[in-house]
């Protein structure tokens, strides 16, 4: 018995992640981080409790927890992008420490009171909301594409364990050393990422030329994500399944007080289960994206919760409360896991980690704005009208969004494309210098030209999303079968940047479009200028 037991935990061990010592060491990281954020939290609400009657301000420490997620979520994808994500991990885990050090010491010392806690465990929300983008981010760096679903499972598994455990964990050191003890023991585990950060290797940065602006690397993100469908697919899809699964966390301990006749200890035991039953739901999912598609998953996800919040509407039996409750906890993590993983691998690198920081902020702000909804209905009509019509209203946008698939990211769609040769310019423009105006002349022979009008229309959202902040496509009147193509860009570094970022997939399109062409396309490019910019670049070339 042991050696089959043993035989199936080293093939396991073989097929998971966990294999590559890196990601190894990066998961434990992970976990210190997710138990210390829990355990602040949690510490930190109670010690409010303990300073003052208010329910407003015992609310407020919730607020300053999450709040940073939704102000600083874009400035942090960007961030993970530009800089290197190792220094950025270690910065947030120094913010994390030093801060919850600070206030386990206010405590510990007597002094603290609402303001310095508010403050305090608003720095830890902004840490935290700047860490998870590179952290995401980085788990593409450590494993392979076929490892990527399992390294998000496991990274749904850690935060929900921690999720259970930390609250636990924190109550027991506070009740036998006291709050203070237990703020300072909690900050201890975040160095542990500090420890995997060191180990991690540097990553060389992704793309040439002057690297971009935070303003700049947000703006590129939103336009990356408004222009490529399969990142809009999956926002629609985390949308509507936040908005409307936002009644469950705000109306728990409704359901736990009222409906179930419960005291904390039965809130706990739901809360408890919805975390066992993400667990189960973060180690299926490897194995459900394996057997099936991603949007099979997300959609099968969300019918499932419909049915535990519908039977959790109805239901008074608190056996039967707890199962729906995990049957929720499954379908919560089925539904984002498997999103996350689907943002992370449709995605190039280069704006890899800006994509995961729109996907959380979706997901923050529509729990946000769902937990209002559903709280003004229920208090308009009762908590189970509330759960019912978010069920019904999930329903609903399932049908409304089925043709906004989702899929995994294709393999050609993230890797860089052939490396593009250097311009022949005389003097290059500096960076700051435009806007650039890029012109591709086309020749289409008569028989082609409805196939390539066809084709010519699938680069505009390619151009957009690299960098393009205008594009059209144009008919000579005065020669018969060219086409003019132009797009605009803001400045000679965005046109570097948008020749680097190119996939292969965006060079298979171009390709598709050029062989329609009868001779070469001739590419024109012109910067702007004006009174105090007396320097044109301005060239004209074949290729």
């Amino acid at each position: 018995m042991k050696a089959s037991l043993a035989s199936s935990a080293s093939r396991l061990f073989e097929a998971s992640p966990l294999r590559h010592a890196q990601f190894r060491l990066f998961y434990l990281g992970s976990i210190g981080t997710a138990l210390g954020y829990t355990m602040q939290t949690t510490i930190a609400s109670w010690v409010m409790a303990t300073l003052t009657p208010s329910q407003l301000m015992v609310a407020l420490v919730q607020t300053a927890s999450t709040a940073p997620a939704l102000l600083f979520g874009l400035i942090a994808g960007a961030l993970a992008d530009i800089v290197d994500r190792r220094r950025l991990i270690l910065a947030t885990q120094c913010l994390l420490l030093a801060s919850t050090v600070i206030l386990g010491a206010a405590t510990l010392a007597g002094f603290v009171g609402p303001i310095l806690l508010l403050a305090l465990t608003f720095l830890v929300g902004t840490g935290l909301s700047l860490y998870l983008p590179a952290q995401a981010a980085t788990i593409n760096d450590l494993v392979s594409r076929e490892d990527l679903p399992r390294a998000v499972a496991l990274g749904a598994v850690a935060f929900n364990v921690a999720r259970a455990i930390g609250p636990a964990l924190a109550g027991g050191i506070a009740a036998w050393l006291g709050s203070g003890s237990a703020l300072v023991t909690s900050a201890l585990f975040f160095i542990l990422m500090v420890v995997a950060v060191y180990r991690i290797r540097k990553r060389e940065r992704t793309l040439p030329g002057v690297p971009e602006t935070v303003l700049s690397g947000v703006l590129s993100g939103l336009r990356f994500a408004r222009h490529s469908p399969a990142m809009r697919s999956l926002v629609a899809r985390n949308v509507s399944f936040s908005l409307c699964a936002a009644a469950f966390w705000a109306l728990l301990p409704v359901i736990a007080r009222d409906q179930l006749q419960l005291g904390a200890g039965g809130f706990g035991l739901l809360s408890a289960g919805f975390g066992a039953g993400a667990i189960a739901g973060a180690l299926a999912i490897p194995g459900q994206l394996q057997r099936r598609s991603l949007n099979v998953v997300v959609t099968a996800g969300t019918m499932l919760w419909i049915g535990a919040i519908a039977l959790l509407a109805v239901v008074d039996v608190v056996a039967v409360a707890i199962l729906a409750a995990f049957v929720g906890g499954t379908a919560w993590v089925c539904v984002l896991a498997s999103l996350s993983a689907g943002t992370q691998s449709s995605a190039p690198a280069w704006v890899r980690a800006r994509a995961v920081s729109v996907n959380l902020v979706s997901n923050q702000a529509s729990l946000a704005l769902g937990s209002a909804l559903w709280g003004a209905v229920a208090s308009a009509a009762g908590t189970q009208a509330a759960l019912v019509s978010s069920a019904v209203t999930m329903l609903l946008l399932l049908a409304i969004s089925r043709r906004a698939r989702v899929a995994m990211g294709d393999k050609a769609a993230v890797t860089p494309g052939a490396q593009l040769p250097e311009l022949a310019i005389a003097v290059e423009p500096g960076p700051k210098d435009g806007p650039v105006l890029i012109q591709l002349e086309y020749r289409v022979d008569v028989e082609h030209r409805e196939a390539f009008l066809r084709a010519i229309h699938t680069l505009e959202p390619v151009r957009r999303r690299n960098g393009a902040i205008s594009w059209r496509v144009f008919r000579n009147l005065g020669e018969e079968g060219v086409f003019v193509e132009r797009f605009i860009l803001a400045s000679w570094a965005e046109y570097v940047r948008l020749r680097a970022r190119a996939t292969m997939a965006d060079r298979n399109l171009l390709h598709d479009v050029e062989k329609l062409a009868s001779v070469p396309v001739r590419i024109s490019r012109l910067i702007g200028i004006d009174r105090e910019n007396d320097v044109l670049g301005n060239e004209t070339r074949l290729g």
